[in-house]
């Protein structure tokens, strides 16, 4: 283990320019960058033991590094989201996350002269942008792309069952959102 250590310490001082110098450009901040690289480092070295030297070391750094980085952003993107879509929100979702039954005043037509109201294209467009990254990702990818469901979970790495659970709360904070932005007591303001 002795060898091992001083072989990575030396690595240390070699390649951690390069190493935290293609960080920064992958990921949002220097400190999350800091730390994938020195979590790079330490993988290398509970993983010593299996460096053939087949490969240079700073490939291998970099391997480990570029799977560090995916590793990042897949814990990332699986995080519990936070919906706070501000106004829209509120009141939708008790403390746990989890979903109250909705009550709505408002009269939802399916009439398609909606659709050719700029005004509320408009308003349904800033509703998308309101949502969180991966709703608005998912909504976005199904029906402004046209994307069928199961390219969308290929495409984010998700189950079926989450690509519905997002879509459901998807679609009732837009349509909360909706009614705050643009219907009013049963009609269109």
């Amino acid at each position: 283990m002795v060898a091992a250590t001083d072989e990575i310490s030396s690595w240390v001082k070699e390649y951690t320019t390069d190493l935290y110098a293609y960080t920064v450009s992958k990921v949002p901040d220097k400190l999350t960058a800091e730390d994938i690289v020195q979590n790079t480092f330490l993988s290398a070295l509970e993983s010593f033991h299996r460096f053939e030297s087949k490969s240079a070391p700073k490939t291998w750094l970099f391997s480990i590094l570029k799977n560090k980085i995916a590793d990042y952003y897949r814990q990332k993107y699986k995080q519990v989201e936070n919906f706070s879509v501000g106004d829209a929100a509120d009141g939708l979702f008790d403390e746990n996350g989890r979903l109250k039954a909705p009550c709505s005043s408002i009269q939802w037509s399916t009439d398609e002269e909606l659709l050719d109201n700029p005004d509320f294209i408009q308003a349904l467009h800033h509703c998308i942008e309101a949502l969180p990254k991966k709703m608005s990702t998912v909504v976005e990818l199904k029906y402004l792309d046209g994307t069928d469901s199961q390219r969308v979970c290929q495409k984010l790495d998700i189950s079926q069952v989450n690509f519905w659970q997002i879509m459901h709360r998807a679609k009732l904070l837009l349509k909360t959102c909706l009614e705050n932005k643009w219907f009013k007591n049963g009609s269109i303001s």
